[in-house]
């Protein structure tokens, strides 16, 4: 069953057409991950979802609701996490937390949302002491606090270092395993290709691809095989690694020589993700 369903979505800002007639569906508890560079159209696309943009053509579908209508019943089951918010800096994440609870019917415990994003042992400071990924955990926090069963996370990571980053990753995926859906923009390639179970790659208004990132990285781009010839990098690109591997390895071994720093390159999310958004560049 789909969380969302766009069809034909477009939107002009003046003489700008940012989004020019896009279609996709979104499946109950799926992690989708919207891509592009700047400009393309990501952050409209996700507030008309959201709600706060009005559309100019095309349907859209909510979880049952038209977003346009922003009924409160449609407000009290998504979680909204947008690139930049500033919390009220004199209260505790504690506070705020179960400030934003009240606004739902069924909310969830506030020290289980603390535990969740990681703010546990900060929940009795004052948010201005805060760091700024300590922030964004708080960001996610409101998101989370009225249980929703759709959230929104635009570049959620932004500010993180390594290890925040990966810590609010397996949050995200408990997000999945709890049946939540979860829209996802990032400009972290390897995040959508970590997390998400689709993408979609946005460019001037337009998608260009969508699909599993397995199946984006598995055909798109040749595969490159690596190695050092009398101290010379060696670098082999073709859409036949087995074949050329073996043709490789056989040849090597006849001579009785050794493939120095041989390696299989995939091409990763990243690669594909470059490859579509610099097509048409001049």
């Amino acid at each position: 069953m789909s969380a969302i369903r766009v069809e034909d979505l477009r939107k002009r800002y003046g003489d700008d057409e940012a989004l020019r007639g896009i279609s996709f569906e979104i499946e109950e508890g799926e992690v989708f991950g919207l891509l592009g560079p700047n400009g393309a159209g990501k952050t409209t696309t996700v507030e008309i979802l959201e709600g706060y943009r009005k559309r100019d053509g095309g349907n859209v579908e909510v979880l049952g609701f038209d977003p346009q209508r922003a009924q409160r019943e449609f407000r009290e089951r998504i979680g909204v996490v947008l690139q930049s918010a500033e919390p009220w800096p004199n209260l505790t994440p504690h506070e705020t937390l179960s400030l934003f609870a009240g606004y739902y019917p069924r909310p969830r415990d506030v020290g289980e949302v603390l535990d969740l994003v990681g703010l546990a042992d900060k929940r009795n400071v004052r948010v201005k002491t805060l760091s700024g990924g300590q922030k964004r955990r708080l960001d996610l926090g409101v998101a989370l606090v009225g249980d929703p069963q759709l959230v929104f996370l635009d570049e959620p990571t932004t500010g993180f270092d390594p290890a925040a980053r990966r810590a609010a990753w397996g949050m995200i995926r408990s997000l999945r395993s709890l049946g939540k859906t979860v829209l996802l923009t990032t400009h972290y390639l390897d995040e959508a290709q970590q997390l998400a179970d689709r993408v979609a790659v946005l460019r001037e208004g337009q998608i260009v691809i969508m699909g599993a990132p397995s199946a984006l990285t598995g055909g798109s781009l040749d595969a490159e095989i690596r190695f050092r010839r009398n101290g010379e990098q060696v670098v082999l690109r073709t859409d036949e690694p087995t074949r050329v591997l073996h043709e490789l390895t056989a040849e090597a071994l006849a001579a009785g020589e050794e493939l120095e720093g041989l390696e299989v390159r995939r091409p990763t999310l990243e690669d594909v993700y470059l490859s579509l958004v610099q097509e048409e560049e001049p």
